[in-house]
Order: structure tokens, then sequence, then C-alpha cells
């Protein structure tokens, strides 16, 4: 629903980083944007899963440990802490306190903050419908190696398949195999050949038809998140006490296993080791700020979302801390699952371990490590579990993406949308399948890339970088401090403020940047990517991002008054009510 003119005179507008005026004397009103007292959580632990469950992702397994060694093995580890003290946990904490205090989603947010960026939330939407495209689809990977697992003989450990060609070759075992430049692994084959199907596939000119087992998991992966959503935080809060959970049982039994062995040291030797010189190296700098804002996840409006639906006294300051921890910790501890086995197949191949860490991203998952497993005592076994665990870890992020763009919408529409929540879910749902199909193509992974590279790429950090300007400086640190104060009964320190009015900005900025100008040729596998699949990649990242400015336009022309006042009116928030009266008289009174 379209914004209505602000009718004049207009009030002078406040001062940046002023607190807001005293509310009028008499009781508070009472209102809200829903007719119906909104959903909390159920217990504290369903919303700290929920976080972790969202933060902690298929990311933490495959993409820090190879940034790890790739930027200096142990010595990454200070940028990595650097800038998660300094950018990653403020922006965190920052979200939680957002969401929590203004109880509502990351579209009708911005009108309690400033209106101008309203166009903020309808980008963190459309992001989080890029994501859905793609990921869904790499947990719909997992789903059918899951369901390949359960043989007496993993389907990846040989070469006497009918999927397998002359360049297939087995060392495991073989002293006398010599692994060549041409050579490929069994599980290689499988992941390329038999799941994905690729060379069906002429490339993006021509992706070819629909793999329909690939059709059948995604749809049951869709299946599960529906009516783990369908119904609110009441049921996501519930499934998330498997799906959170479960990853960490499983990441100790595969730890446990992969410490034993052969050559499982010189795996984490190699993780570990530090190189100190890399720290000279501004990509260094930059990979570390972009691996911890991409875990953590702020900007996305999940974190908006799920705190949302809180007390208004829950102490988010404990939850920023804890679960940020819980989350860098568990990338650290995944560098161990993954390393111990690295260090293994090196053993295998007589080979050095930089020689089987090449491979990042969904090849690590789906290739490197299910080739180790393969040749295991107990493969089926660590294979089911290992699998398991990729599908939960992708479940409980699908969960938090899709809860922040149906907590956006809905509470940006409730006139329309209140009590019709499961049919909207069922439209969200339904939109996100459509436009996975793509994915499920004969050349589904040339897609993903693409989608993975510039779907939510620089659009978000860009976004992430907006609103704590947004917040910090149109808003005003000291309402927004005043506010903090008002739910946890405490002032945010020194250090929290300074790190959102300069320290994060700057830092968002410097990776912004930096990844414009370092834009590496877009591969996979053998495959080079068109010139014109940049140019799409790059209407891709835009298309988001460009609500932002629109929007500016739209809400300047449609204001009424002179361009003083209109500017004046747009950076304006409006006046922040509540259902809770006690709230809403600690959030109007006066900055002391």
């Amino acid at each position: 629903m379209a914004e209505q003119p602000c009718p004049l005179p207009v009030p002078s507008p406040p001062q940046v980083g002023t607190a807001p005026r005293p509310a009028p004397t008499g009781s508070p009103t009472l209102l809200g944007p829903q007719s119906h007292p909104r959903d909390k959580w159920s217990k504290k632990l369903d919303f700290l899963l929920s976080v972790v469950g969202f933060a902690v992702d298929l990311g933490n397994v495959w993409r820090f440990p190879y940034i790890c060694y790739q930027n200096g093995g142990g010595a990454f580890l200070i940028p990595y802490t650097l800038m998660a003290v300094f950018g990653g946990v403020p922006l965190f904490y920052m979200e939680l306190a957002l969401g929590q205090f203004h109880r509502t989603g990351a579209i009708p947010i911005w009108k309690h903050i400033c209106p101008v960026f309203k166009g903020t939330g309808f980008a963190i939407c459309i992001i989080g419908l890029y994501v859905s495209f793609y990921y869904n689809t790499i947990i719909a990977w997992a789903l059918y190696y899951f369901y390949s697992s359960f043989s007496g003989t993993l389907p990846w450990a040989s070469c006497d398949n009918p999927w397998n060609t002359p360049n297939c070759t087995n060392y495991f075992g073989r002293s006398n195999v010599t692994w060549t430049n041409f050579s490929r692994s069994p599980a290689e084959e499988f992941y390329t050949r038999k799941v994905l199907e690729i060379q069906k596939s002429g490339g993006l000119y021509n992706v070819g038809g629909i793999r329909w087992q690939l059709l059948l998991c995604l749809f049951f992966i869709f299946t599960i998140v529906y009516f783990s959503l369908w119904k609110g935080v009441k049921t996501s809060g519930k499934v998330v006490w498997v799906t959170a959970t479960l990853p960490y049982v499983v990441l100790f039994i595969l730890l446990v296993r992969g410490a034993t062995l052969p050559g499982a040291w010189r795996g984490v030797l190699f993780y570990l080791r530090p190189n100190w010189g890399k720290l000279l190296s501004t990509t260094v700098w930059v990979d570390a700020a972009a691996q911890i804002f991409f875990s953590l996840g702020p900007g996305f409006g999940v974190l908006l979302a799920l705190a949302s639906y809180n007390h208004f006294h829950n102490n988010c300051y404990r939850d920023a801390l804890v679960t940020s921890a819980v989350n860098c910790l568990t990338s650290f501890l995944s560098g161990f699952v993954i390393f111990t086995v690295l260090g293994y197949m090196a053993e295998m191949r007589d080979v050095e371990v930089e020689d089987v860490a090449r491979d990042k991203g969904p090849s690590l998952l789906f290739i490197t490590y299910p080739e180790a497993i393969a040749n295991m005592v107990g493969s089926t076994f660590f294979a089911i579990i290992f699998f398991l665990m990729m599908i939960t870890l992708g479940l409980d992020s699908t969960f938090g993406g899709l809860e922040a763009v149906i907590t956006a919408v809905m509470d940006e529409y409730p006139q329309v949308l209140a009590g019709r929540r499961e049919l909207f879910v069922l439209g969200l749902i339904t939109v996100c399948f459509l436009g996975s199909l793509s994915t499920l193509t004969y050349g589904g992974a040339y897609v993903v890339k693409l989608l993975e590279e510039f779907g939510a790429g620089c659009s978000i950090l860009a976004v992430v970088l907006l609103e704590t300007i947004a917040v910090s400086w149109f808003y005003g640190i000291q309402r927004f401090s005043h506010d903090v104060k008002a739910m946890l009964g405490f002032t945010p320190g020194m250090f929290w403020k300074v790190c959102w009015v300069a320290i994060s900005p700057a830092l968002l900025a410097f990776i912004v940047i930096s990844s414009l100008l370092d834009q590496p040729p877009l591969t996979l596998f053998d495959y080079q990517y068109p010139e014109w699949s940049i140019s799409v990649g790059y209407l891709i990242g835009a298309s988001s991002f460009i609500c932002i400015p629109f929007y500016m336009v739209y809400k300047l022309v449609w204001t009424p008054g002179s361009l003083k006042q209109r500017l004046a009116v747009c950076i304006r928030p409006a006046e922040k009510t509540t259902q809770d009266p006690q709230a809403e008289v600690m959030s109007l009174s006066p900055v002391p």
C-alpha cells in the first residue's frame, strides 16, 4: 500500500542524533499495525536457536576453512577477529535491538527510523528471493546424496558405474595408480555426471532440460519449509530444536573420526600454520571482513524479523554476544573437521595438502569430503550423517531468510494479509520454487554460481552500509541509544557508539569498493562464463539495490511542500507506538 502524502504545515526537522521530544501528558495511545497481538517466541531458546541456525549455515563449513588457509592459516584469525569485534558483532547487535524495539519487519520499520530509506526494506526482500532461488537447490543436492547414501557401497566409491568415463581414477588403497591432471575421482564424476548431469548442458547458452530427480528433492525441501513457517514462530521455533542442534552432534562425530585418520595432522598443520606475511595483503583483510559480515548475516532482515517477536525487555545485548560467538567458534571448529579429512586425502594421494584443498564452495561438500568418506570404515553411516547435517544446516538458514520476507511484507500490508499467513506463505514458497527451476536444469550449477556471486554480493553489503548510516546519522545515535536503554535499562557504551557511527560503516565501504574494483574471472569446473553473463549478473545485483534510490525519488516527489519541507518530512521518524504500555511510556520519554 502506497504511503499517503504528509499534510502541511510541516514541523521543523529534528537535528541528526537528537532525542525525541517528550511525550504529551496523559496515557499513551496503544496503536499498532495489527488488530491482533503480535506473536511471541514460546521460549527464549526458540529465539536463540533460530538466530544460531540462521547464522551457522553451509558457508561455515565450506567457506571459512578455505578462506582461512588461503589467507595465512592461523595468521588469518587476527584480521577475522578484529573484523568481528569492530564490524560484524556491532551490526549484529544493532539489528537485534532495532527489531526488538520497533517490533516490525524490514519494510515498515523505516517509517520509525528514516522514511526516505524505506526502499532498503524492499531491496532486502528481493535479495532474500534471489538467495532462495539457488540456496535451496544446494539443499536439494544434499538430499539427493542423502538418499543415495542408503546403500551397502556408496555410488561414488568406484569407477564401475554407467556414468563414469575413462578418466575416472580410483587411487585409494592402490599404490600402482598414478594421479594426473586429467584424472577425475569417482566422487567428482558422480557429482557432475550423475547428480547434475552437466555433460548434457552446453553452458549458459544451452542449460538443457530439468532433472526430475532434483525437482522432486526441491519440492520435498520446500514442503518442509512451508510447514515449518506457515504458522509463524510457534512452529519454526520448534523445528529449529532439531535443525540447529543436530549439526553440532554430527560435527563432533566427524571431528573425532577425522582426527583418527592417517595424515590428519598434515591437514591441521596446513590449516593453522601462520603465514604472517599474508597480513600485509589488502585482500586478506577484505576477505576477513566479507566473511564475518556474510557469516553473521546483518542486512538480510532476518535478525530484524526474528528479534521483532521477542519480549520488549529481552536482553538482546547478551543474545548478540552469545550467538555471534557461537557462530565464529563453529566456523573455526568446521575447519578442523574439513582439514583432518583433507590431510587424509593428501596422504592417500601422496601429494601435498594444498593440491587437494583447492576446491571451495559446493565442490568441497559434494566432491572432496564425500570422496574421503567413501573410503572410510563405516562409510555409509558417515555419509548419511554428513548429508543430514548439510540438510539441517541449510534448512534453518532458509527458515530465517524467508521469515524475513514474510514478516516484512505482512507487517507492511496488514489490512490485506492479516489472518492470511498460511496463504501468503504458500504463495511465497510457490514463487521461490518456480524461481528455482532454472537451477534444476542440466546446466543448473552454472546458474547457481551466477546467483551466488551476484544475487547477494555487493548489493547486500551496500544495503547494510546504508542501514548503518540511516540509523547512526539520520535517526541519531543518541536516540537509538535511548531506545536500547528503554529495553535493557542501560545505555550502550562508547565502544558500540563509535563502531556504529564510524568504524562499521568505514569497514563496509572498504569491502564494497574493494569488491567492485577486484572482479576475478568467473569459472566453474572447466567452464569460463561469457561476458554477457557477467553483465546479467551485474543487472541482478543492481535490480535489488535500485529500489533504494527509486523510493527516495518517489517519496520526495509525492510529499507536498517546498524542497526543504519535503526533506524534513522524509527524514523525520513517525511517532513510535506499541502494544506495550510500559514500553510506550519509556520510548516516548525524553533522553536524560
